[in-house]
This record gives structure tokens, sequence and C-alpha cells, in this order.
């Protein structure tokens, strides 16, 4: 066979009008080709430059000293995972005391952590309501990657870290522990925190406007430049701003309100007790009740445990107390109502005179103040440092001041207010009559006894003294109510009479009163009580301007999440 090209491969004559040379390419053409070359070298300089930066840092890895010694832990419970059985330490200036120059491992979080320099970085850390400065410095053993991503841990992230307890020269200002450092040999981040936070913690630390600001209008800090953050802002992002320790102190003293109260009545011979929420019929006259379905029939939250205290006592319950919840549907928009708070409410049969169980509530209180004094100064000056508020003053046990109320409007009187002999007193003029108590006994806890039989309950005893008086008492702290209470009817005529020719009336017969007034158809000892509210003994005793900030989820008419 031949091995020239076939025919048909040869090429052709050119035709009459045709060039023998090939046809230039287009000018698009010629630039579409340079872009395209463009691209594949600077796609190749990428690779080439993630390649480089791959191995440099593969190289760092594997001469990184502290590689085992920080990073994030896997999501605690999502692996297998065999407990170390390392001690954890708790923060605190004692704490840190005990240990000093000694390792120790402890769980905390983030408050500020900040880079120096390449070899050196610092971290405020908190545990509970402590903080302590901790640094991270590069050395033999410590690498500046270790510095680097210590120094970059997200605000608010949670950390195990361990580290050397050494005493500084000179006291940390920026922490509670101000006499100790940590020295960081182990970091790793437990749970990161998601950034930007939705509300600053240290924000959250600033004081609230006093009472009177509008609830949308923004504030400036004149001692920061920074804007005040509203009540709103902050109840509306409430986990993050229930961490601000002013916050944890505000609740530790709730906590610690509730253990004295029943500390106390115990010692008193008093009966925890549990009373029901959920009512079949509105009672204590039906208004200002919260309605709902229960099952196929209407059904009502209780706006105190009144009925069932007095029927316990019936029962030969002697003396019951009671921390529970109570339901208040008052449309109320103040910086001292909340739609549902704690009540702390007590019952007790006495002997001779209602004036008896006055000074149980009294002692009781003076109990709670001294004690919170004692117990919780800590928590009470790191409150009062935000809310400036002067010192809480007390009288003896026994000297607590009684103004009868006819006393208390004259007291008013001499001082410019108008008001009758039996008016009930706005809030303006009870705060107007604890500074004048205040000035006349030195006391900021007082009662106000013998209040006007019209503007009380239906079940209150009337006055002997004056029919248009009854045997009831409030109590005060700087000048605020916080204690309702009265000698209560006991015979069952007596009552349903009061309660027919109450303002609005109340049938003694109808659902959810017909069983209270039975109760005390067969033989009932003379008793009397009172409720306090937990929220609002928290807000005066702290000097606080608004008591949502003493509830952890505050409800009122406009707030029912979170």
């Amino acid at each position: 066979m031949s091995d020239q090209p076939a025919a048909a491969d040869a090429p052709s004559n050119p035709g009459p009008g045709e060039s023998s040379q090939p046809a230039e390419p287009s000018k698009s053409a010629l630039k579409k080709a340079q872009k395209d070359k463009e691209k594949a070298e600077k796609k190749a300089a990428i690779k080439a430059r993630e390649l480089a930066e791959r191995q440099k840092k593969e190289a760092a890895d594997a001469a990184d000293v502290s590689k085992d010694s920080y990073g994030e832990l896997p999501l605690c419970g999502s692996k297998d995972f065999k407990p170390t059985g390392t001690p954890r330490a708790n923060l605190s200036a004692s704490d840190a005391a005990d240990n000093e120059d000694k390792e120790i491992t402890f769980r905390c979080w983030v408050e500020n952590a900040r880079v120096q320099s390449a070899k050196l970085a610092f971290l405020n850390l908190r545990q509970g309501l402590d903080t302590v400065q901790a640094v991270v410095a590069a050395s033999e053993k410590l690498s500046k990657q270790m510095v680097k991503f210590s120094g970059n841990v997200s605000t608010e992230s949670t950390l195990v870290v361990t580290g050397l307890v050494k005493r500084v020269k000179e006291p940390i200002k920026s922490a509670s522990i101000k006499d100790f450092e940590i020295h960081i040999t182990k970091l790793f981040v437990e749970v990161a925190a998601e950034v930007p936070l939705p509300l600053q913690v240290e924000d959250a630390e600033r004081p609230l406007p006093s009472e009177g600001v509008g609830e949308e209008e923004e504030k400036q800090d004149e001692s920061s430049g920074r804007p005040l953050v509203t009540l709103n802002t902050r109840l509306n992002n409430r986990t993050i701003d229930l961490r601000a320790k002013i916050n944890h102190a505000i609740f530790v003293i709730k906590s610690g309100v509730c253990t004295l109260f029943q500390e106390f009545l115990s010692q008193k011979g008093f009966l925890l007790v549990q009373t029901p929420k959920i009512l079949g019929a509105a009672s204590e006259g039906g208004a200002n009740v919260f309605e709902l379905k229960y099952f196929d029939r209407p059904a009502y939250l209780a706006q105190s445990p009144q009925f069932f205290k007095q029927m316990l006592i019936a029962a030969r319950f002697q003396k019951v107390m009671e921390i529970g919840p109570v339901f208040r549907a008052e449309n109320s928009n103040t910086a001292r109502h909340l739609t549902e708070f704690t009540g702390l409410d007590l019952e007790m049969e006495f002997q001779e005179h209602y004036h008896e169980v006055m000074a149980v509530l009294e002692d009781l209180m003076l109990f709670i103040f001294k004690e919170l004094n004692a117990r919780f100064k800590k928590e009470t000056d790191l409150v009062r440092s935000a809310y400036h508020v002067d010192e809480f003053k007390l009288p003896e046990s026994g000297k607590v001041p009684r103004i009868p109320f006819k006393e208390g409007i004259a007291m008013l009187r001499e001082a410019g207010e108008e008001l009758n002999d039996y008016d009930d007193l706005s809030t303006p003029q009870e705060k107007h009559l604890g500074r004048l108590v205040l000035a006349k006994h030195g006391s900021d806890f007082y009662t106000l006894d013998q209040f006007p039989l019209a503007i009380r309950p239906a079940y209150t005893m009337p006055s002997p003294s004056d029919p248009l008086l009854s045997n009831s008492y409030d109590m005060f702290m700087r000048g605020q109510e916080i204690c309702s209470g009265a000698q209560r009817i006991h015979n069952a005529a007596l009552l349903a009479q009061q309660m027919r020719t109450h303002d609005p009336p109340i049938n003694p017969n109808g659902p959810g009163t017909k069983d209270y007034v039975d109760s005390f158809r067969y033989g009932c000892p003379p008793h009397a009580g009172g409720g306090f509210g937990l929220e609002r003994i928290v807000q005066f005793w702290l000097g606080l301007p608004n008591i949502r900030m003493t509830s952890l989820f505050p409800r009122d008419p406009q707030r029912v999440v979170p």
C-alpha cells in the first residue's frame, strides 16, 4: 500500500477569488483568550498559595507544643467519653488563697478576652459572682498559637481552664478576686457563644433609668458614655440579661427571703401548706381574676390563698404558712405591680387580741431584715453599689412604729396633704407618710393599723372602737406597702351579713363562697394573718426602680413572654 495520504485528505487548490492564507482571529476572540489565560493563572496562584498555607499550618501544628492543651471540646454527651476524674475548683478569694502556687481546673465563662501581643493574652473569667484575671503567655512550653486562640475566644463562651494560682504585686481592679490571677496552662472551649450577642452583659450591669423614664427611651450613661439599655430590651433578652452579676445577686437575696420566712415561722410552730391555685368560682368578690377553660367549664386563677388559709384554721390547723404564686388581673402598668407574683402568706389563731398576730408579723420582718444584712451582705452591697439607696433603718424588736390610720391621716394633713378621715391613701401619699415616719421614728419599716372598713375585704373584722374602721393593718418599707393583713371574721352569720352589705355585694351562698362561709358554722377560733409580696420586699430592700427586676420572667398587662 502507498504511504501517501488519500486524495480526499490532500489540500485542495483555492478556487477563483479565494485566498490561500488562514483567517486572522477576531479582537474579541483574542481578548477572551487573554482573560481565560489570566483566570487560569490566578486560579493556579490561589491553589499554590492555599497549598503553601496548608503546608505551613501543618508544619506549625506539628511544631505546636501546646496542640493538646487548647481547642474546642466535642459537645458534651455527643460522643463516648471517659471522665478524667480531675477535681474541679471553685473561684473565690478564699479558695484562691488556699490554692496559691497550685494548679487548679475549673469551669467558667469569658467576660472579656484580648490579645495583647503575639506572645501575651489576657482574659477575665467568671464563675458565679466571682471574677478573676487570667494570663496566657507564650514560652517554651506554651505556643503562640495557643495565645492567639485564647485571646480570640468569644465573650460568654463556657470554658474549662487549668492554670496556676499566682499572687499579684498590685490589686487587680477589674476582677472581684484582686490579689491573685490564673496563669493558664490549658484552655478548652466547652460551648462557644455565638456573636454578636443580642445584649451585652456589660450593659445589663449598668443601672436602669430611675422610675418615670419611658420604657422605650434610651438614655446615656454619663459615667461611661454608653447608652442605658431599656428594661424592655433586657426583658426581651432575659437569659442574657440574667447573666449580669447584679441580677444573680437579686435572686440570691430573693431566695434568701423565702428561706428566712420559713426558718422564722417554722421555729414559731407554723406548718407549710400548699393551697389550690385553680378555683371553680371567682371568690373574694370576683373582680380582677383570670378566667381559664377547665375541661368543659370555666375556672379561675387564685387571687390569694385567703379562703383556704382560714378554712385550715377552722380545720384545727393553728398556724399555717405558704409560699406560692398569686394572680391579679389588674391593668396596673406601674413600677411596683405584676399580674403574677409570689405571695408569702400566713394565718394563725390568737388568744385575745389581733395585735398578737401583728407582733409575729413585725418580728418576722425584723428577723428577715437583720439576717439579710448578716447572711447576704455581699449581694446586697453589690446591688446597692449600682442603685444607690440609703441604708435600711431598722427599729428594735417590740418597737416597730404602729401608726393608727387616723394618726397617719393627721400627719399627712399637717404636712400639706388634702384628704378625708376615711380616704384610701394614694401611692404618693404612702411614700410621703413613709418619709414622715422615718423623720419622726427613725425607721424605714412601720405598721399602719385600723384601716377604714369600706376599703378592706368583706371578711375583715369591724373595729369595736369605730364602726367605720376595721381590725386591719398594712406594713410598709420605705413608705410602700409590702403586706396587707387583718383579723378575719370567724362567725358565719356575721361574715354572711358583711358580705351582703359589701360594695360590691358578695353572695355568701354562691359558688366559691358557700363552702368558705360554712366552714365557720362548726366552731372556729379567732384568727388573723397577712400576705406579703415577695417581689416588693426585694425591690424596696435593695432600692430597685422597677419590680420587674425582681421577677425572673415577669408577667404584667403587656408581657406574657418569654
